[in-house]
């Protein structure tokens, strides 16, 4: 390849980002991370250099600027922010970066407002974005009030900083977590405080709906602030262990139980160009029955773990980048509206836990078709180990789900 590439992170997200420089130019990129994690640790791929302060400001720009300056043979490298706190990090330090690198990613301002869930909620309140009804709780204060009395249960409680949210580990910490009493959010609420976690909790009402509720909605907008390429994709299963959940495992592009497709994707089009947003971005969606309307839990500022299946409709999400940022190529805006799945579970997790009959059949369907893919399951992958890490993974999920799946 003419340009180096560089991918920031070690996670699932990296894994396919890795491939699709290894599927577009044959070469195996540099991956720079602060911690071993299987879904990269094994790979033939990648070729992982780690640095422990990576995930600190001083560590990042240290690291970063020791690999920039020993590999300009080609001109600035590409850098391409694989989790929430490398895009905030590359962004706070893109000035003394941009001797080294190039990338698209948004303005910092941007990306904070989407990071902070409480800014994200009030900022965007009359931009068109539909929301569920949401409160805050500042768990700076040391007493803890009661929850509205009219808020209806069951109730959706979340970190509006998860970056900081994670610094602060404690026994079952999840993801997201559902309360279904007064009494089980307040003891959720003094838990996340006795961590040390002094941030805001985003508090919602919870949308009802299984899995197949939920929807993915991929935008690349170039380096104007264009939009060139969405997809649209309905959910059939998301992660069901704790600390996990919220994580889609199962999903179908082009295929919308609901209707109204185009509409949504030209609302947020809208959005995005309106307010000048550069690069990768992902919103979290559920339908909501009462009224109809798609609600956005949130917005990434970044392709998701589950974005591959872009690639795999013919989308190279690296050749996406490497177009605009060298080329500086301009493409009309596309909507990727093929039928396409993307599961990382084995096939019994979709006929055993989908229980939206239409969703499964369609899912089974395109199984049987071969129009699936998984991210993880590559066949230039050489790894032994990595593959045999997958199959471990895949009798895993089956044990999850097993216990799982009622307790969400």
């Amino acid at each position: 390849m003419n340009h180096n590439i560089v991918l920031i992170g070690s996670d699932i997200n990296a894994y396919y980002m890795a491939r699709c420089v290894h599927e577009r130019y044959g070469e195996v990129p540099d991956l720079i991370a602060a911690e071993r994690i299987r879904f990269t640790e094994f790979s033939s791929i990648v070729n992982v250099i780690y640095y422990p302060e990576l995930r600190t400001s001083e560590g990042f720009l240290q690291a970063l600027l020791e690999y920039g300056k020993s590999h300009l043979e080609k001109g600035r490298s590409l850098i391409i922010p694989c989790h929430d706190i490398y895009v905030r990090l590359l962004l706070e330090n893109a000035e003394a970066l941009t001797s080294y690198y190039v990338f698209n990613c948004p303005s910092l301002d941007i990306a904070d407002s989407f990071l902070d869930k409480e800014i994200f909620y009030k900022k965007y309140a009359d931009s068109g974005l539909d929301f569920a009804r949401t409160i805050y709780y500042d768990c700076s204060v040391s007493r803890t009030e009661p929850i509205p009395v009219d808020m209806v249960y069951p109730l959706i409680i979340k970190p509006g900083d998860g970056i900081e949210y994670n610094k602060h580990h404690f026994e079952g910490q999840p993801k997201v977590f559902k309360a279904t009493t007064p009494d089980n959010a307040v003891n959720f609420i003094d838990k996340v405080k006795e961590s040390g976690y002094t941030g805001t909790l985003i508090v919602q009402e919870f949308i009802l709906g299984d899995d197949s509720n939920l929807f993915d909605c991929v935008f690349y907008c170039n380096t104007k602030g264009k939009a060139e390429l969405a997809s649209f994709a309905q959910i059939g299963l998301q992660e069901h262990s704790p600390t996990a959940i919220g994580n889609c495992t199962v999903l179908i592009n082009g295929y919308n139980q609901h209707g109204g497709t185009q509409e949504v994707v030209a609302k947020f089009k809208a959005f995005l160009e309106n307010i000048g947003y550069t690069g990768f971005c992902e919103f979290d969606l559920k339908y909501d029955n009462r009224d109809g309307k798609f609600k956005v839990m949130e917005i990434n500022p970044r392709q998701a773990r589950s974005s591959y299946y872009l690639a795999a409709l013919g989308y190279n999400l690296v050749d996406i980048l490497t177009e605009d940022v060298f080329e500086h190529k301009e493409n009309t805006f596309a909507l990727v509206d093929r039928e396409y799945l993307l599961s990382m579970v084995p096939k019994s997790v979709i006929k055993n836990y989908i229980f939206n009959e239409e969703y499964r059949e369609k899912a089974l369907k395109l199984w049987r078709k071969g129009k699936k893919c998984d991210p993880l399951k590559y066949s230039g992958e050489r790894s032994i180990k990595h593959k045999f890490y997958l199959i471990l993974r895949a009798i895993n999920y089956k044990k999850k789900y097993k216990i799982y799946t009622n307790t969400i």
